[in-house]
């Protein structure tokens, strides 16, 4: 599976990175406790089974939009196989309509794909990752990890694919650091 993600300029990355230590060290299930390479904050726009050359173009290309704003706002709590504590993205009509031309790409290039319904336009819930676990909990509504007023604006400035079977990465589109 491959993961279709936008990554935020390096002043906001920072200020995540700051969050994820902050819940570290109260002994909550945290992002900073992912040491793999490739863990970094970022946004999934779409997932595909795979991305030919052709896709992967096109992509780019639709990619060319960056930077976009990127607007970060309270928590969220997801709960599934695994429970989720996430920064909240507040999706402007730029970003909108990134993450429907992307869907759609993916959806031409493959018409019997089965998107995730969560990734859906109108399903869509934009978010960072700050903590996942199976049993994890993180008490609510406290949002005291965010800094004060909760909220953050910064750019996003580039996009990224990640293999999920591999664990590797690959830039796509412009970098616009």
């Amino acid at each position: 599976m491959h993961s279709i993600e936008l990554l935020p300029d390096e002043a906001t990355e920072r200020v995540v990175r700051r969050v994820w230590r902050s819940i570290a060290d109260e002994g909550l299930p945290s992002q900073a406790g992912h040491r793999h390479p490739s863990n970094r904050p970022h946004l999934t726009l779409a997932t595909a089974d795979v991305l030919p050359a052709v896709t992967r173009a096109a992509l780019a290309e639709a990619l060319d939009a960056l930077p976009l704003p990127l607007h970060l706002t309270g928590l969220l709590r997801f709960s599934g196989r695994s429970n989720v504590l996430a920064w909240a993205v507040r999706p402007d009509a730029a970003l909108l309509r990134l993450h429907e031309r992307v869907g759609r790409i993916l959806r031409e290039a493959d018409g019997e794909r089965r998107s995730h319904p969560l990734l859906a336009p109108g399903r869509w819930i934009p978010h960072i990752t700050l903590g996942r676990g199976r049993d994890a909990v993180w008490a609510g509504p406290d949002e005291r990890w965010l800094p004060p007023g909760a909220a953050a604006s910064g750019r996003w400035t580039e996009a990224r694919t990640y293999d999920s079977t591999s664990r590797t990465t690959a830039r796509l589109g412009p970098d616009t650091r």
